[in-house]
């Protein structure tokens, strides 16, 4: 049992201070969730955590018969290079396409959709040979979707994820301005990125904890396979399924994503055997402090 009290407590020892901005909520089963600090929560951008979103209209496309994980990048975006031809959809999905996008290297690129795939003039390995976390790739993931489906990402995901969970708050932003209406911006000096697939989304703690809650009860009919571990080509099994980490701790399997851009580190975990999770949103750059808190809220959560 998790409550406020102990949340708040987690929250101070993990370093926070009363005045640091983090957002933190817990759930266990279909209780109440524990979100703390209490009132409206603020919309704030959740970077990478936005890949399970984007896999998880990948997987109903899947279901519905619109996408193949088998049919090559190429089919869906001809305009790419010859290489295209080589890397699978569940090569992008899984971070197996080779595709790596060297940020430090394209820092100062065109942000948006557009930008990046632009510059993707290469492969940095074989294709199903090796886990290489890949932005770009899920841009192309992202890309694939509008195609498969016949309309933008942020409509697809608003007509069969957003709106039938009833997760009113959360949306893709693509601009023109850097962020939406009411939302907590980012650190200025580096507004967060227009793309989708990788990041795009924006959202809140009960709307994240509603996500898990919605996967706990597999309201769309695609939690197995969104968990499904990927692998290499020579079957050697992975620890990433669809946009979400799977591990074992002790008896329980944890699915956890992280995700980071400045001004902002998150952090959402679930525990489908114990029906519970919890998610950290710190309006800071303090990557060790928040993975320190759900460390310990996890801690919490598997005693």
């Amino acid at each position: 049992m998790v409550n406020a009290d102990q949340v708040a407590s987690l929250v101070r020892l993990a370093g926070y201070g009363p005045r640091d901005p983090v957002l933190v909520g817990a759930q266990l089963d279909d209780a109440p969730p524990v979100l703390l600090p209490g009132g409206r929560a603020p919309l704030v951008y959740i970077a990478s955590l936005s890949k399970q979103f984007t896999a998880a209209c990948a997987a109903l496309l899947v279901r519905q018969g619109r996408l193949d994980v088998e049919s090559s990048l190429a089919r869906w975006m001809p305009e790419l290079p010859a290489w295209a031809a080589t890397v699978r959809v569940r090569h992008l999905i899984h971070h197996t396409s080779g595709l790596s996008f060297d940020e430090a290297r394209h820092a100062e690129c065109d942000r948006t959709t557009a930008g990046v795939l632009a510059a993707l003039d290469h492969l940095d390995s074989r294709p199903g040979t090796e886990f290489r976390y890949s932005n770009a790739g899920y841009v192309c993931l992202a890309t694939v979707v509008e195609r498969a489906a016949g309309q933008p990402l942020p409509r697809f995901a608003q007509d069969h994820l957003f709106a039938p969970l009833a997760l009113n708050d959360t949306r893709y932003w693509s601009g023109p301005a850097p962020h939406p209406p009411g939302a907590a911006p980012t650190d200025h000096r580096h507004p967060a990125p227009l793309s989708l697939g990788d990041g795009g989304v924006w959202s809140t703690t009960p709307d994240l904890l509603r996500w898990n809650q919605a996967l706990d009860h597999d309201e769309l009919g695609i939690s197995a396979l969104l968990h499904t571990p990927g692998h290499l080509d020579d079957g050697t099994p992975l620890d990433y399924a669809w946009g979400v980490g799977v591990r074992t701790r002790g008896n329980d399997r944890i699915h956890r994503h992280g995700g980071s851009w400045p001004g902002v580190t998150a952090q959402l975990v679930r525990i489908p055997s114990r029906r519970s999770g919890f998610v950290v949103l710190a309006l800071d750059n303090n990557q060790d402090r928040t993975a320190a808190l759900a460390e310990a809220m996890l801690q919490a959560l598997t005693p």
